[in-house]
């Protein structure tokens, strides 16, 4: 006690704790990101031998450099996930170049900003349909619409069949979900893992059989210059769509209301003006981002402030933190829907360099369509803090459940 004393008497801080299997870290891990900043910017945890990069110039250049901050090995924490086979679930997320350029090309041929343009109207629609189902009084906002919406326009986009849609948004949660003192892939989420291979196995064997006029289709046909996609990677992209997709955008559409409600200034704002939503969805993926952490293996020593992370270990991107970093955003911890445009754009939440996310457009698209008839709809929404329950999750940051109030127009 009288060493640790004279110790913080000189001016010096105890070490800081990271821990991303933490349930506490996981309710809000923005403090421990504000102190790796500013005390230890490239930090190594001794529990789990991973090294963190928490600033924004650090992390946007470790995620354009795929030379030395390889994705090859995976992309999460998880031992049991990590190594040379994580591109069987993570496609091409979890590829280096050349192999990720050919793959993503291919994948590109199928998966076009024209195909996701075309999805608006039919997002519309369905988002029109929940709402009138289940916008009256209170309702969980997660269950009853923020969960449902981004499965329903990914399956369809898929060619999933309407009533195997649940189960599958199902086994989506429990592959993401860490259960408390478990640090690594817990057995739940490896069977729901190996449920959902399999579901896209038949689903490719049927289009194989039967094409259609689905992505799932159009991946099956994409070529260049006879090259084409194999089944099994196939099969990994729709895993990386199902899971990447609809969870960050499920994130995405609880969080953005969990925080706007704690704003009562900037909320009266939005409903005055929807105009606003985009700058809403924006500053939500900013503050808030549902992607928090990245794996990447070092392929050579990496020396920054002080520090050498070596070649061959494990390393984290914080993409939480680098949103946060007060060296490029103003009043960092603050939430303000009209923060300035050129602030925003620096953010790195879909990603950087050849791994920006592919789906980045969708879910803006998908948040924007849905949270615009939000506001159409309703004169007020009141979000239940106390009741509100949190995903627990080494990479994914949102809610499980938010019980919210609306006051129809």
């Amino acid at each position: 006690m009288v060493s640790t004393h004279r110790s913080q008497a000189r001016g010096t801080r105890p070490p800081v704790e990271f821990d991303p299997y933490d349930y506490g870290f996981q309710e809000d891990p923005y403090p421990v990101y504000a102190r790796l900043r500013a005390q230890d910017p490239l930090h190594h945890d001794p529990r789990h031998d991973v090294w963190v990069l928490t600033r924004h110039e650090d992390v946007l250049a470790a995620l354009r450099d795929d030379a030395t901050y390889s994705s090859a090995m995976g992309v999460t924490l998880d031992k049991s996930a990590w190594g040379p086979h994580a591109h069987t679930v993570m496609s091409f997320l979890a590829m280096d170049p050349p192999r990720h350029q050919r793959l993503r090309s291919l994948v590109s041929r199928a998966f076009t900003p024209r195909r996701v343009r075309g999805l608006e109207s039919h997002i519309q629609v369905l988002t029109e349909q929940y709402f009138d189902d289940v916008l009256h009084g209170d309702l969980d906002w997660v269950a009853d619409f923020a969960a449902r919406l981004p499965m329903d326009v990914i399956c369809e986009l898929l060619g999933v069949p309407a009533e195997h849609r649940d189960r599958l948004r199902g086994l989506a949660d429990l592959v993401v979900h860490r259960e408390d003192g478990v640090h690594d892939v817990p057995e739940a989420a490896i069977a729901a893992s190996f449920e959902l291979v399999a579901s896209y196995e038949e689903l490719v064997a049927s289009r194989r059989r039967e094409p259609g006029d689905d992505l799932t289709t159009a991946l099956l046909a994409a070529e260049i210059d006879g090259d084409r996609l194999t089944d099994q990677e196939v099969i990994a992209f729709l895993f990386l769509m199902v899971v990447a997709g609809n969870e960050t955008t499920t994130k995405l559409l609880g969080n953005g209301l969990f925080h706007l409600t704690a704003h009562p200034d900037q909320h009266a704002a939005v409903w005055a003006d929807p105009e606003l939503v985009p700058r809403w969805v924006e500053e939500t993926l900013r503050f808030d981002t549902s992607s928090q952490l990245l794996a990447r293996h070092l392929k050579a020593d990496v020396a920054l402030h002080g520090r050498v992370a070596p070649a061959g270990s494990k390393l984290l991107v914080a993409i939480g933190s680098a949103n946060r970093d007060e060296r490029v955003f103003s009043r960092a911890d603050e939430y303000d829907v009209h923060r300035d445009p050129d602030e925003v754009a620096r953010l790195i939440s879909f990603g950087g360099g050849r791994h920006f996310c592919l789906g980045a457009h969708l879910a803006r698209l998908e948040a924007r369509v849905a949270l615009t008839e939000l506001v159409r709809r309703t004169a007020t929404v009141e979000v239940d803090r106390d009741r509100a329950r949190r995903v627990h999750s080494t990479n994914v940051r949102g809610f499980a459940s938010l019980p919210i109030t609306v006051g129809e127009r």
